[in-house]
C-alpha cells in the first residue's frame, strides 16, 4: 500500500454518531474537565488576581495538600510540598537539594533521561550511575555502593511504559527513592511508603495546567533537604527545597503561583477522592487502556509498542502500525474530525499513535475513538 498524504486524510469525514463526546486524548497537557473550567470561571472575582499570601489562595493550597494526602493515604510524617516550575524545575531542585554525593537512575525514555542528565552534569556530585533500557521496555535501579539517591519514572510518558514502585533491595538505609510521577500520579497504583519523594506536575492525570510541581516527601527526604542546606552547599533561591518545604507548611508557595493551576488541581483532587480515590481512578484508567491494548491485539495491522504486558502503562497507550498504515495520515484524519493529540512522541520517530487514558478521559470516549480509528483505516 502506498501511504496517502495528510491532505487526502483531511478529506475523510467521520460520521458524527461515531465521534467521542470529547476528542482530547493528549498525553500532556491533557484533558481538563468542564466542571473544573466552570469552577475556575466562578472563582474569577474571588480568587484570580488576588494575593497568594492571603486566605483565599492559601485555602487553595491547603485543599491541594489535604487532597493529595487523602488520595495517596500518606504515612505518618510524610508532607506535601509545592513549588513553581513543573517537573523540569524539580529535577534541578532535587539535584541541588536531595542528592548528597551520588545518584543512580533508570532511564527508558525521554523524561527519565532528563533527570539523569541533571545529576550527571552537576559538577559538585560524583558521576551518576545510569541503568539504561531501550524505549518500550522498563528498568529500575539496583543497589550501588556509595549511592544516596535512586531515581526512575513511575510512568514514561514518551513510550507508554510503567514500572512497579518498590524500594530497591540492599540500598543504604538513608538512601532516598525519588520517583517521577508526573504522568502516573492519580492514575496508577502506588504504595507511597516505598518512596521518599513522589513528585509530579499537575497537567496530566491531575487535569490541571503546568507551571507547578508537587512532591510527597518522607521524613527521611525532609531531613536530607535540611542536611544539605545546612552543609553550606550553594543553592539558588528559586531552587531551594527547604524554602519550598517551609512555605508549603504555611499553605503557600515561595513565589507567586499560577492561581488557575492551583484551582484546577484542587477541583480534580476532590473529584477523584469523591468518586472513590486512587482505587477508583486506577480501575478507570485500566479499563480505558485495556480497550486499546485489546483492540491492537486483534487488529491485523497494529500491535502494542510495549511488548511485555506487565510494562504497559494504563495511562499512556502506544500502538505501532505496520508499513501498510501511515500513522501520520491517520492522526491527521482524526485531527480533522476533532480528535486531537494522538500523534507519537516527537523524538521517538515511530509509525504509531500515542493515546492518553488519564482519569479525566471517559472510557466511553476511548471506545468511540477506536471505532473512529477503524473507520479511517478502512478509507486510507
Amino acid at each position: 500500500m502506498v501511504w496517502v498524504s495528510t491532505d487526502t486524510a483531511d478529506t475523510i469525514t467521520i460520521p458524527s454518531d461515531l465521534l467521542p463526546a470529547d476528542g482530547r486524548f493528549g498525553s500532556g497537557p491533557a484533558r481538563i474537565r468542564q466542571s473544573q473550567v466552570d469552577a475556575l470561571s466562578a472563582a474569577g472575582r474571588t480568587v484570580l488576581g488576588t494575593s497568594h499570601r492571603q486566605k483565599p489562595v492559601k485555602d487553595l493550597v491547603a485543599r491541594i495538600r489535604a487532597g493529595v494526602s487523602e488520595l495517596f493515604s500518606l504515612p505518618a510524617g510524610y508532607e506535601v510540598v509545592l513549588g513553581n516550575g513543573g517537573s523540569t524545575v524539580f529535577w534541578d531542585v532535587a539535584t541541588f537539594g536531595l542528592v548528597r554525593r551520588k545518584a543512580v537512575h533508570a532511564q527508558f525514555g525521554e523524561f527519565g533521561s532528563k533527570f539523569a542528565k541533571a545529576t550527571r552534569t552537576a559538577p559538585w556530585l560524583d558521576e551518576s550511575v545510569i541503568v539504561d533500557a531501550a524505549p518500550g521496555t522498563s528498568a529500575v535501579p539496583t543497589a550501588v555502593d556509595g549511592a544516596d539517591v535512586y531515581a526512575w519514572p513511575h510512568n514514561e510518558t514518551s513510550t507508554g511504559v510503567a514500572t512497579d514502585i518498590v524500594r530497591p533491595a540492599g540500598i543504604a538505609e538513608d538512601a532516598l527513592v525519588v520517583i517521577d510521577a508526573t504522568s502516573a500520579a492519580g492514575g496508577l497504583p502506588v504504595d507511597i511508603s516505598q518512596t521518599d519523594v513522589y513528585y509530579f506536575a499537575p497537567q496530566k492525570n491531575m487535569g490541571s495546567d503546568g507551571g507547578l510541581w508537587v512532591a510527597i516527601m518522607s521524613p527521611r527526604a525532609l531531613e536530607r533537604a535540611r542536611e544539605i542546606k545546612d552543609s553550606g552547599r550553594y543553592i539558588p533561591g528559586s531552587l531551594d527545597l527547604v524554602t519550598a518545604i517551609d512555605n508549603s507548611a504555611k499553605d503557600q508557595t515561595y513565589n507567586t503561583p499560577a492561581v488557575a493551576t492551583l484551582l484546577l488541581l484542587a477541583e480534580q483532587l476532590e473529584w477523584i477522592n469523591g468518586n472513590g480515590g486512587l482505587d477508583w481512578a486506577t480501575a478507570r484508567t485500566a479499563e480505558s487502556s485495556g480497550m486499546i491494548y485489546d483492540w491492537a491485539r486483534t487488529n491485523a495491522h497494529a500491535q502494542a509498542f510495549v511488548t511485555e504486558p506487565a510494562d504497559r502503562s494504563a495511562v499512556v497507550a502506544t500502538v505501532d502500525f505496520d508499513d501498510t498504515v501511515d500513522a501520520k495520515a491517520l492522526a491527521a484524519a482524526l485531527r480533522a474530525n476533532g480528535i486531537v493529540d494522538v500523534e507519537p512522541y516527537r523524538k521517538l520517530g515511530r509509525n504509531q499513535l500515542r493515546i492518553a487514558t488519564f482519569v479525566s478521559v471517559e472510557p466511553a470516549d476511548v471506545k468511540a475513538l477506536l471505532a473512529c480509528i477503524d473507520y479511517v483505516l478502512e478509507r486510507l
